[in-house]
């Protein structure tokens, strides 16, 4: 099992090597100077002098050879210095670090009330197929599936804070402007949370130790509590991984509707802005946040699953 673990991280580790290059390589992939990139980001002028290119390619050392700028600027990112926004003259670690916060807050209250909903629903459906309350949670699924973030956000904007006046519309100043951008998030994972957990609870009331339970004497809804619902949501610790590393950078439309200064749009302000030194390190941090949420949930499925557990122990 540690084994298991161990590889997992060694992996993470060249991971982020992999994504750090790729980080580095981002004002070469545009096709042309980054010198030339980042003064028409600073002057938006395309007219520029060339000695001003050439003065500022030196003082950045962007003439030395390609390996000595990449290690150079791994060192100074291992140190926490992602350099300057373009835009803003701040240190590039601290927006991101403010943002993400932002993000992060929004993507684990989304997901918290998406499992909250998901992992009963899911059950009490798996319990009785074909009934109402299973019925009612594949029209849901459907529907919430159906619904894309870009057209339920404004509309609850619309409904919530112009029409009934219950809530701000934008900005991110209480706990009221989490509502609304929650809520659209929320939709998508519960769908699928709801369809994860309800196919796994099927399975799990059909396993022998189920029969064996309820045998006993153990009602359904005690054998459920007490041996399905650790095994049922299993799946579910997988897919909250891939959602919350998917909503921490993947929440554009809604962070940008919203007014939201989050990673998502921080990251769009830079691309607009050609922000070079943002963008490098908001990629970096999105991803390595994605690998790192992934690694440490399979590493948790492992140590929760007695099957796997058993499975590499021997």
């Amino acid at each position: 099992m540690w084994m298991q673990i161990i590889q997992r991280f060694f992996i993470l580790c060249l991971m982020l090597a992999i994504v750090s290059v790729i980080a580095f390589l981002l004002p070469y992939m545009t096709g042309g100077d980054p010198a030339r990139t980042i003064l028409f980001s600073r002057m938006h002028d395309t007219a520029l002098d060339p000695h001003a290119v050439e003065a500022l390619r030196t003082s950045l050392g962007l003439d030395r050879p390609l390996y000595v700028q990449y290690f150079t600027w791994l060192w100074n990112a291992l140190r926490g210095d992602l350099g300057f926004s373009f835009t803003s003259s701040q240190p590039v670690a601290n927006e991101l670090l403010r943002s993400l916060g932002v993000s992060v807050t929004l993507a684990l209250t989304a997901l918290a009330v998406a499992v909250a909903v998901a992992l009963p629903l899911g059950t009490l459906a798996a319990m009785r197929p074909g009934g109402r309350l299973d019925n009612f949670a594949t029209l849901m699924i459907q529907t919430f599936v159906a619904t894309p973030e870009y057209w339920f956000a404004p509309m609850s904007a619309l409904v919530f804070a112009l029409y009934l006046g219950w809530l701000p519309s934008a900005g991110w100043d209480s706990w009221r402007s989490l509502v609304l951008p929650a809520l659209t998030l929320t939709l998508r994972p519960l769908a699928y949370f709801t369809q994860v957990t309800r196919a796994a609870m099927a399975e799990v009331l059909r396993a022998p130790y189920i029969t064996a339970a309820r045998s006993r004497g153990l009602g359904m809804h005690g054998t459920v509590m007490r041996h399905g619902i650790r095994n049922g949501s299993l799946p579910v610790v997988t897919f909250f991984a891939l959602w919350l590393a998917g909503l921490l950078g993947g929440s554009v439309v809604v962070e940008v509707i919203f007014a939201i200064p989050g990673m998502g749009r921080l990251l769009y302000d830079a691309v607009i802005n050609r922000d070079i030194p943002m963008l490098q390190g908001g990629f970096i941090c999105i991803v390595a946040l994605s690998i790192l949420v992934n690694t440490l949930a399979d590493s948790f499925y492992v140590l929760i699953n007695p099957a796997m557990r058993g499975q590499h122990d021997h």
